[in-house]
């Protein structure tokens, strides 16, 4: 039924269905659910290339069980706590989807979650401690997620009043980050170029790596173009929000 759990019946569709060639957005309309239930269950559970419905419907279980006392211990803490009026369930479930669609991208489980919890976060800006308990996962996991997002120019390390370490997801991240991917691009493009004298101009193979070397160039332009032109719009906030606030 759409909204309740995956049946068994339901995993083992989606695996025919990434066996054959599938979307994911075919397959869920086919089962009567979001595309983004279907996703998400791929990703936790091996990706499309490993994805087999009797060990996702194990591990699901698994991990029901586990979650089930923590729930019921958290639960009218977790309510109270959150600001705006949020739902738990609805929060938790978006931020499932986000950190899916960024593992879907390439980013690691682990680094995926941490970027979640720090984008939804009001302030933007978490300690280790906060990530760790957010998360409920250790404290040296955190440290490495942190620690890629770090090397990637993802997150700012940043101290508080009280001399704490806090990780800061701030409003030119995504800014750099698509600067990075025009850059990186444009070395494939010169890559590109550089066997086309390998290969001799005028063959086939020189032909083809010439014609991909002007497709990204283009979009590298395009993307670096675009990303400085509409850099402003990270740094707009509505006219009625709240100053964030250190969580």
């Amino acid at each position: 039924m759409p909204g309740g759990r995956l049946t068994q019946q339901e995993r083992q569709q989606i695996a025919l269905g990434l066996a054959d060639g599938l979307a994911y957005a075919e397959i869920a309309r086919r089962l009567d659910r979001p595309t983004s239930t279907v996703t998400r269950e791929v990703m936790r559970n091996g990706g499309p290339a490993s994805y087999r419905a009797d060990l996702a419907h194990r591990a699901t279980e698994r991990r029901t069980q586990r979650r089930r006392p923590a729930a019921a211990t958290a639960r009218g803490t977790q309510t109270a706590a959150l600001p705006h009026g949020r739902d738990p369930e609805a929060l938790q479930a978006y931020e499932e989807v986000f950190t899916t669609v960024q593992m879907a991208n390439g980013m690691p489980q682990m680094m995926a979650r941490v970027m979640t919890a720090l984008t939804v976060s009001d302030s933007g800006s978490l300690s280790a401690a906060e990530l760790a308990r957010h998360l409920q996962v250790s404290p040296a996991s955190i440290s490495k997620a942190v620690a890629f997002l770090d090397s990637q120019g993802l997150v700012r390390r940043e101290k508080d009043d009280r001399r704490r370490e806090r990780y800061t997801v701030d409003d030119d991240i995504w800014y750099q980050s698509m600067i990075a991917s025009a850059r990186a691009t444009a070395q494939v493009v010169q890559t590109a170029r550089d066997g086309v004298a390998v290969l001799g101009p005028g063959t086939p193979a020189a032909a083809r790596l010439e014609n991909v070397a002007r497709f990204l160039d283009y979009v590298a332009e395009a993307m670096a173009r675009a990303a400085e032109q509409a850099r402003d719009i990270l740094h707009t906030r509505p006219a009625d929000a709240p100053t964030p606030v250190q969580e």
